[in-house]
């Protein structure tokens, strides 16, 4: 048996009142407080094109934000895999805004060719900042993996006419970027199969020689072109870099060598060892870590 539960009229009204000023507030309010946790997308935007193929990105903004810092997203996938879709979002609640780029694989274009995709995406994000609404004059590159490499290599070449391209609309816009945040990439061509395990190697070898279009061997000096590590100089982006201890794809040691590089060339840099975590996962998703990049943009970005 269910009790019974018996109103007065006086008490009835009074019920009926709170229930009425419950539901104002949550048509009142509710959207704003949804609004604030949420973010504004747009998707496909065509930052250029080569040949047949267009080339396009999504843009995610934070909500509440004006002229937000822009974060260019490259993804992974062993240079020949991947795509714009899912990108980390970690950083928006933070007030940054976040662009997701498809690029040129390598089984469709050899090295420098995704390099010329990404420098033309940033010229085009540049020159289109005020009518999306971020600032034009503080851009940074993040990637994971393949992608991290990607943003190493487009942080250490800023204004090296080498990798410029002549991809998009936009060739007399500058594609500089004031900061790279580099998880887990490979850095020196010339070191990391040395320093791979069996399964790195595995992975390793025919990726890079898709990248490169030979073995690394038979293009040395290519290789070098493609290794961050040979592109540090003193006018380079400051870098934060993020590695797990026990990646067993990417060896901690490629971290180890950027940071000896910028070291000897006095540039800001941090290098986060994440113990125990290996080639991704949700080690690199934490609130901690996405606080610790915070708090290295603010340093870097507003000298």
């Amino acid at each position: 048996m269910y009790p019974f539960f018996f109103y007065t009229l006086e008490e009835t009204k009074i019920l009926k009142a709170g229930i009425l000023f419950l539901l104002l507030v949550q048509v009142l309010f509710y959207p704003s407080l949804q609004s604030q946790n949420s973010t504004s997308a747009i998707k496909d935007i065509v930052y250029g094109e080569t040949g047949s193929r267009k080339l396009l990105l999504d843009l995610y903004m934070p909500s509440g934000k004006k002229d937000p810092f822009l974060i260019i997203w490259i993804h992974g996938g062993a240079w020949r895999s991947g795509s714009k879709e899912s990108p980390p979002l970690g950083m928006l609640p933070y007030g940054y805004a976040l662009a997701s780029l498809d690029y040129r694989m390598s089984e469709e274009a050899i090295f420098p060719s995704a390099i010329f995709d990404i420098k033309a995406a940033i010229r085009f994000l540049r020159a289109n900042a005020k009518k999306y609404g971020y600032r034009p004059d503080k851009i940074i590159v993040w990637g994971s993996s393949s992608g991290g490499h990607y943003a190493a290599l487009i942080g250490t070449t800023n204004n090296d006419k080498y990798f410029e391209g002549n991809i998009g609309n936009y060739l007399n816009e500058s594609s500089s970027v004031q900061a790279a945040l580099d998880f887990y990439g490979p850095s020196d061509f010339l070191t990391i199969l040395d320093q791979s395990t069996p399964h790195g190697i595995s992975v390793r070898v025919p990726a890079l020689t898709l990248l490169l279009g030979k073995p690394v061997e038979q293009v040395p000096e290519l290789a070098k072109k493609a290794s961050p590590v040979f592109q540090v100089d003193s006018t380079d982006a400051p870098m934060f870099i993020v590695h797990g201890d026990q990646d067993n794809q990417v060896p901690v040691n490629q971290s180890l060598e950027l940071m000896a590089a910028y070291k000897k060339n006095n540039l800001k840099y941090r290098l986060e060892i994440i113990s125990g975590a290996g080639h991704g996962g949700e080690a690199y998703n934490k609130k901690e870590l996405m606080e610790k990049m915070d708090k290295f943009l603010a340093e870097v970005l507003t000298k």
